[in-house]
Parts: C-alpha cells; sequence; structure tokens
C-alpha cells in the first residue's frame, strides 16, 4: 500500500475584501489578543462563502473553508474548477507561500512549484543561474544539479540563451525553463499550475508526458491544475472539483470533469428535463412537452457522455388535438451559439399519428464518433403539418462531451471545430497512381 506524502485537515483560508491598509492595525490587534488567549479569530465568524458572483455582505471572505483530502505517492490528482473556486489559493498554502487561516498541511519530501510564468525565476539570471538557484532552493548539491543540467537545457529547447538574462526570455520560454527546472530536480511532490496553456502545442505534449513520467516511472507525486479537460483526463488517477472554496467531488475522473461541466445546473443534470401544463412556454391547445433528455446509450441521464459515446436523444410530448399531424425538431449549436444541424420527425413518412390523441414520444439516435469534446445547446421546435412551426423552446436543453483519453504523443488540446465525424480514409501510393 502506497504511504500518504500529503495530507490537508480543515484548511482554510480566510481574505479581506476592498482597500487594505484602513482599520487594519485594529484587526490585527484584535486578532493577536484573540490569539494570545486562545480564543478563535473574531473576523472567522463573520467571513462569508467565496462566491465572486454575489454582493460582498461582509468585509471578510473564506478563500478556502473546510477542506480535508490525501494524496498518496506517485499519485497525480487533478484540481479543477472554475475561475475564483480556489485553485490556486490552496496551491500557495501546499507550497508554503501563504500560510493557512485555520486546518493543517503535512507534506513528506521536497516540493516544488510552477504557479505562475516565471515562478522562482530571477529575471536579471541567466537560465544557467537560475537553474542552480532553483536547485539550491530545493536542497540539491551542485553537483546533483549539475547531473541534471544538460536534460533541463534539452527539454526546455533553450540552448541557445542558457547564458541570457530571463528578463529576455518570452512568457512561453519561461514557463518551459521553469517546468523542466521544476520536473528534472526530482521534487517528492511537484505542483503545476495553469501555466502550460502559455506553451505551444509541442511543449505541452512534452510536459504532459514527462508528469506522467514522473509518477508513474519516478514514484514522484503531480497536483495538476488545468481547465483543458483533454490534459485532466489524460493524465490524472483522481481528481477534485473546487466550488466557492469547498471542495464538491472528490473521486473519478470522469464524474469529476461531470460534475465540473454541470456546476449550477438543477440537480446536476442539464441533459433531462420534466415540465407540466402549467408551463407556458412548453405547452398550448395543440401539445404539451412532458420530458425532453438526452443520454448515452446504455447510460442513465446525468452520466458523463464521451465522444465515443452513442447517443440517445428522447421527447415526449402529448398531444391534444386529432387530424392534425405533429412532428418534433431539434436544432443543435455549438457553445457559441452557432447553429450546427438540425433533425426532425418529418422524415418519417409512415408516421400516422393525425388520428391520435394522447402522450407519444419520439426518439433519435445520434452516432458515436459525431461531436467534439464541448458544450452544445438544444432547441425544439414542433411542427404542425409539415408546414408551420407550432411550439418552440430555445435551449431547452445543455449536454457536454467529454474526451476521449488520448495517447502519449498525440494532441491534447481543445480543437477548435464543435463536430468531428469519423469519415472513411483511404490512401494510395502515388507510384500506384494511373
Amino acid at each position: 500500500m502506497k504511504e500518504t506524502v500529503l495530507k490537508v485537515e480543515n484548511l482554510s483560508k480566510l481574505y479581506r475584501l476592498g482597500e487594505i491598509g484602513t482599520g487594519t492595525l485594529s484587526h490585527d490587534l484584535n486578532r493577536f489578543w484573540a490569539r494570545v488567549r486562545g480564543k478563535e479569530d473574531p473576523y472567522s465568524l463573520v467571513g462569508q462563502v467565496n462566491d465572486r458572483t454575489s454582493e460582498a455582505k461582509q468585509d471578510y471572505v473564506w478563500a478556502l473553508k473546510d477542506n480535508n483530502f490525501e494524496v498518496k505517492q506517485g499519485e497525480v490528482l487533478g484540481i479543477i474548477g472554475k475561475n475564483g473556486a480556489g485553485k490556486s489559493t490552496l496551491l500557495k498554502l501546499i507550497s508554503q507561500i501563504t500560510s493557512p487561516t485555520e486546518g493543517s498541511i503535512k507534506a513528506k519530501g521536497r516540493i516544488a512549484s510552477l504557479l505562475e510564468v516565471g515562478t522562482g525565476m530571477h529575471p536579471e539570471m541567466t537560465a544557467r543561474e537560475n537553474i542552480y538557484l532553483n536547485g539550491a532552493i530545493l536542497g540539491m548539491s551542485k553537483k546533483e544539479i549539475s547531473s541534471k543540467f544538460d536534460e533541463i537545457i534539452e527539454f526546455a529547447g533553450c540552448k541557445l540563451y542558457m547564458d541570457t538574462p530571463l528578463k529576455r526570455f518570452s512568457s512561453g520560454m519561461r514557463v518551459r525553463l521553469g517546468f523542466a527546472v521544476a520536473a528534472f530536480l526530482e521534487p517528492e511532490i511537484l505542483i503545476v499550475d495553469e501555466v502550460l496553456a502559455v506553451g505551444d502545442a509541442e511543449f505541452q505534449k512534452k510536459a504532459i508526458g514527462k508528469m506522467k513520467d514522473v509518477s508513474r516511472g519516478g514514484g514522484r507525486t503531480v497536483l495538476f491544475v488545468s481547465h483543458n479537460m483533454s490534459s485532466v483526463k489524460s493524465l490524472c488517477s483522481r481528481a477534485i472539483v473546487l466550488e466557492h472554496g469547498q471542495i464538491r467531488f472528490d473521486g473519478e475522473v470522469n464524474e469529476a470533469i461531470h460534475r465540473y461541466l454541470t456546476e449550477g445546473s438543477v440537480d446536476g443534470v442539464y441533459e433531462y428535463k420534466e415540465f407540466s401544463g402549467d408551463d407556458k412556454n412548453t405547452s398550448n391547445e395543440f401539445v404539451q412537452i412532458n420530458s425532453i433528455g438526452i443520454k448515452a446509450v446504455g447510460k442513465h441521464y446525468g452520466e458523463p457522455m464521451n465522444i465515443n459515446n452513442e447517443l440517445s436523444l428522447v421527447i415526449d410530448y402529448t398531444k391534444k388535438l386529432s387530424d392534425v399531424r405533429l412532428d418534433t425538431t431539434i436544432q443543435i449549436k455549438g457553445e457559441g451559439g452557432n447553429y450546427l444541424l438540425a433533425s426532425g420527425s418529418g422524415s418519417i413518412d409512415d408516421m400516422d399519428n393525425t388520428t391520435q390523441t394522447g402522450r407519444i414520444r419520439h426518439q433519435v439516435i445520434l452516432p458515436s464518433n459525431f461531436f467534439n469534446a464541448s458544450s452544445f445547446y438544444v432547441n425544439l421546435l414542433v411542427n404542425q403539418n409539415r408546414k408551420k412551426i407550432n411550439l418552440r423552446v430555445d435551449d431547452i436543453l445543455k449536454f457536454d462531451i467529454l474526451p476521449k483519453e488520448t495517447a502519449l504523443g498525440q494532441y491534447m488540446g481543445k480543437s477548435q471545430v464543435p463536430l468531428r465525424p469519423e469519415f472513411k480514409w483511404t490512401y494510395a501510393q502515388t507510384d500506384e497512381l494511373t
């Protein structure tokens, strides 16, 4: 059984809102006096939840509140959440850049962190000097650093500039060097924030591969923060989801990504909705929409849907009048609101419901390997006698497609296109062509 190398218990961080400077001396004295008497921080009682979209009602906010988790040796833990959820604050506390308000962090071994462009690098010093400086900070001898020097320079791809001051490096080059130093100087715990997004696609692939090698081959632990779900899915063995400064989920990566993507949805499910007859947006004298949902074939509503899943979209409605043919049409839009496709039951020539009233179900199967990893929105249209639109509901559903696992060496960034159908391709050597 692998030993625990990082243990976080009841971790909380309190920050003051607004301009810092007015009244802080009195606040500090009150805090000091409470600490001397063994009392609780008086301002921790009035701090509000870290919801950046709400109005400030107190002078203090909990950037993190009562978080607990453990990380085993060799584990790669993904930390995901929206901007302002507390990810960077958590990493700064673990890196000992700042101290917690409450709780404790117990770490075993050296910690190397890459939290922002140029972390731990002196702009006036050369790349060579910065490598030795960072190695010394990590407690390594000059001989140990020298044994890794050529590998660091080679990985960073800055051999031409190794005796050039860092201030003349581009942001991408600084990230490459910083990551190479952090990864090759063999810390027991490697912390990587969103900085890899600054690098180009080639470097991102190298960095992901190196982190896998560090964790699997070297038995070292990696904490990885990214908004690129492809990278998280490919690299991490476990993930936690932060929301408003608190851990909302800790477990399997696919489920964590799904929780992150559906944060803020009703009951955590965007992909299924039920309606009552009182809803005027989904009901009129001809029809009442009872429910609509989309899920992976063989799964339940709300379970993660991946690129390689076949999807089932089901519309349940009540037809109120006879002698009228009703068809349903779906329009699917990308996350930018652009229309991608439309499909409807009007293509069913032998469907004859003109004399029927009551509940009817329409289902359409969407093929696997069609949608890319992205978010999609669905409009629902009910058409009367194939001539006019009887009812229209925009954005009735939102669903998210997760990436499938990508092999190392392949592109792991987010594609710019929302659809990725797998057409049949062939090839022939040019000398065989006639």
